[in-house]
């Protein structure tokens, strides 16, 4: 919801509102992924559901880096957005990680 809420308000410039939508894509696919993830049938399609989130989210950051470097947006703006990517990145690598390497789920 604060990626939408950060799209919403952008300023209404061509750059601005192409890394934006860019920004906007990629923050809302990563939790589509996780819901994908929750009704995967297997370790395996686990595993790919999350680290297709965790690419998506990665990509969400680099437009947050282009917002600021483009001076867009002030980084002060974005800390609480670029925080909390932060430690959906780390959620999303341990459970991964757990799977991995334990077997957490117990699917074919």
């Amino acid at each position: 919801m604060r990626v939408i809420r950060c799209y919403t308000a952008l300023p209404k410039s061509t750059e601005a509102q192409v890394i934006g939508r860019q920004l906007l894509r990629s923050g809302t696919s990563v939790g589509a992924h996780y819901r994908e993830a929750q009704s995967s049938r297997s370790n395996a399609e686990f595993i790919s559901k999350i680290e297709g989130g965790l690419q998506e989210l990665e990509e969400a950051m680099y437009w947050m880096e282009l917002l600021i470097g483009a001076g867009i947006v002030k980084e002060q703006l974005l800390e609480a957005l670029r925080d909390e990517a932060n430690e959906i990145m780390a959620i999303l690598v341990t459970c991964t990680k757990k799977v991995k390497h334990q077997g957490l789920l117990n699917r074919p």
